[in-house]
């Protein structure tokens, strides 16, 4: 089997929340270059049917769905557009969600279960929805967004995020032994700080911020949206056949480094300023 043979998905169908931007939008246009159709599905209409034409014009069909993903209703008619257009769903892509910021002294139980419900609860109900129509067809992949938040500690008022990721990264664990056996497969990528609107925003308004961030990734940069394509076929393709339970950090080496360790962009600074005075690198 060649490589290209190995990440294809020729005539599969996966639905991607988020999709409109971001890491959504990134994660359908791969499964779509694979060969997949693709139900796109985001709050925002316009920045939807945008991703369903690009998908389109890779000659896939790209079926956009208005939903909330905090609305439990909306998801399962989701499903139920799903079962009319395709009658089948061989990959879900769980991405859309946000939380809630608040200092952990005056966070209110409304603000704890809008973030649960976004991030959490109508993740669950896609997974369970997915999961009942992958168990009937006996196979299937489910991959979840998480976070590296699910592992260490934020702080800046993240408490919400974190822990509707911690129960991310628990359900997935859950989901995935519980079906394993029947052919499902469930995953999660847990990514460090990624580039999107929102963030970009937060650093413009910090101008400490992203130094801040760069300080705790070797690679000595950010990701971007694309950052995510590569995980995506391999979880949503043959390819990630006897993957399952994986949570996979996307990270540029966040995880791995310790709190005294040399940033990245650090050590970048050091490479060009000993290459500008005659040395060599490595």
């Amino acid at each position: 089997m060649t490589p290209s043979e190995t990440f294809d998905m020729t005539d599969r169908v996966a639905m991607v929340s988020g999709a409109g931007r971001g890491m959504g939008r990134a994660m359908a246009l791969a499964f779509a270059g694979a060969g997949a159709d693709v139900v796109v599905v985001d709050r925002d209409e316009e920045s939807n049917q945008q991703t369903a034409t690009e998908i389109e014009g890779l000659g896939r069909r790209g079926l956009p769905v208005s939903c909330d993903v905090s609305d439990c209703e909306a998801i399962e008619e989701l499903y139920r557009t799903i079962d009319r257009e395709f009658g089948r769903i061989d990959v879900a892509g769980n991405v859309a969600g946000e939380g809630v910021l608040a200092e952990p002294t005056e966070m209110t139980r409304d603000q704890l279960l809008e973030a649960f419900n976004g991030l959490v609860i109508g993740r669950y109900v896609s997974c369970r929805e997915a999961g009942k129509r992958m168990l009937a067809a006996g196979r299937g992949s489910i991959i979840n967004i998480g976070s590296l938040a699910s592992i260490s500690a934020l702080g800046r008022r993240h408490l919400s995020y974190s822990m509707a990721m911690g129960a991310v990264v628990q359900m997935t664990r859950e989901l995935s032994t519980e079906w394993a056996g029947l052919g499902v497969r469930v995953n999660a990528i847990l990514p460090a700080q990624v580039i999107n609107p929102g963030l970009t925003q937060r650093m413009e308004a910090d101008p400490h911020l992203e130094r801040m961030f760069l300080g705790g990734i070797p690679a000595g940069r950010m990701g971007v949206p694309d950052d995510i394509r590569g995980l995506s076929l391999l979880l949503g393709s043959d390819a990630g056949s006897w993957i399952t339970g994986a949570l996979i950090p996307m990270d540029g080496g966040n995880l791995a480094m310790n709190a005294g360790g040399t940033p990245g962009w650090m050590r970048a600074e050091s490479a060009d300023g000993f290459e500008s005075g005659g040395g060599r690198r490595g």
